[in-house]
């Protein structure tokens, strides 16, 4: 089943440094929304986490490890969404953009 959202109410990008000089092609990020769904029934709130990291070959970013999860309330989606991020924080991923 394909989940659209209708835009993020939250969206942060995380990284293990916050050296804005860091070689990019070293380092990797996760990005962890959350927002409405969009298109789907019942209403509810879908919980985003993807992996990026560069690539040499391609010359871009290279998004994977894409993970959704579709919430009916958004009490769960929040709740969801400080455990993604605390098992980020737990892998290094410790600096968000919203930091900045």
């Amino acid at each position: 089943m394909k989940v659209e959202h209708s835009g993020p109410n939250m969206h942060e990008l995380f990284s293990r440094t916050d050296n804005p000089n860091a070689p990019i092609k070293d380092q990797k990020f996760y990005e962890l929304c959350l927002g409405d769904s969009k298109d789907i029934w019942p209403p509810g709130f879908i919980v985003r986490q993807a992996r990026a990291q560069w690539s040499t070959v391609d010359g871009e970013f290279i998004w994977d490890e894409i993970e959704s999860e579709y919430l009916p309330t958004l009490e769960q989606a929040n709740e969801r969404y400080r455990e993604r991020r605390s098992v980020l924080a737990g892998l290094g991923f410790i600096y968000s953009d919203l930091d900045l």
